[in-house]
């Protein structure tokens, strides 16, 4: 199988790769996912986009979410932002023809719109395609119906309205989606907090002398990564459950190991500011104060 990076930057070039017709708009399109080919030729590549593409897909085989596997038989949406790269594989279901719509939206379409700006703040368009959203046949008709609302305008005679009305049903439809996610993450809580627990596992390890010594503070990547998560999922699954993001997370954990140190030995501030990975005192006792309102000599003779 081929392994090289195929950039696709126009929605006129995603729709010749995929046996389509010609898009009826070059900046918009709503592609009816089960009439898209994949070719054996592609298989193995990855697809770099030059635009959003947001889909909703039934029956397209079996995908790793976290440590476990799921059966995407049902709906799911997925959301790959420009620069994203897609990854083609054979169906692990043959027998099964897939299903679901593919909205593409070109940044030169949303240009100096609203929503060019408000777009980047939806973290699930850098979750990984394993981060689907699961949705239930309620959520699954709100979607569809948005999404018959822009195949309407498009279908329509292109107008001074057209793109005002096809943008704000994008809009509308970013913001069920996130409300979906939330609901995704409670639905989810037993995962979710067996998920939380590994990485308790993993920060504890990481949090050994030696390691932080030789490797330093664990990354947020590098932690996600040790996760199976993508960075951004990871936090937006913790803020749901703890209320922090990764980074506020592991400098949780950090404060906690220094406070351990601080009231169990007699090493000095510099030398427990070593052990825990930062190369000067002074940063260790900066991020200290912030997150106590105490520097590390003040917690310390709380204790004496």
């Amino acid at each position: 199988m081929k392994n090289r990076i195929r950039k696709i930057e126009t929605i006129t070039e995603f729709h010749r790769i995929r046996g389509l017709d010609s898009p009826l708009h070059p900046l918009v399109s709503l592609v009816d996912y089960g009439q898209t080919k994949i070719f054996p030729e592609n298989y193995g590549e990855s697809w770099h986009f030059g635009f959003y593409s947001i889909g909703v897909k039934r029956n397209v085989g079996t995908l790793r979410y976290g440590q476990q596997k799921y059966d995407f038989d049902e709906g799911l949406m997925s959301f790959i932002a420009p620069g994203q790269l897609l990854r083609l594989e054979p169906n692990s279901r043959a027998n099964l023809k897939p299903e679901g719509w593919l909205l593409l939206i070109h940044t030169d379409f949303i240009w100096n719109t609203t929503l060019a700006k408000t777009i980047k703040r939806y973290d699930f368009f850098q979750y990984a395609i394993n981060e689907a959203l699961f949705m239930s046949q309620k959520e699954e008709k709100t979607v569809e119906s948005i999404f018959q609302n822009i195949k309407n305008e498009i279908e329509t005679n292109i107008d001074a309205y057209s793109q005002n009305i096809i943008i704000a049903q994008i809009e509308l439809l970013l913001q069920y989606a996130e409300r979906f996610y939330q609901r995704q993450f409670i639905t989810r809580k037993k995962n979710n907090h067996e998920l939380l627990a590994k990485l308790d596992t993993l920060l504890a390890k990481a949090f050994e002398d030696e390691n932080l010594k030789n490797d330093g503070h664990p990354s947020v990547q590098v932690v996600a990564e040790q996760m199976n998560l993508s960075p951004d999922y990871l936090s937006s699954l913790l803020k749901n459950i703890t209320g922090t993001t990764t980074q506020q997370y592991i400098q949780q954990r950090l404060i906690e190991k220094a406070k351990e140190k601080l009231s169990t030995t007699e090493l000095s501030v510099g030398e427990i500011a070593y052990t825990l990975g930062f190369e000067h005192s002074q940063s260790f006792s900066k991020l200290f104060k912030a997150k106590t309102n105490l520097s590390p000599t003040e917690f310390r003779t709380t204790f004496n």
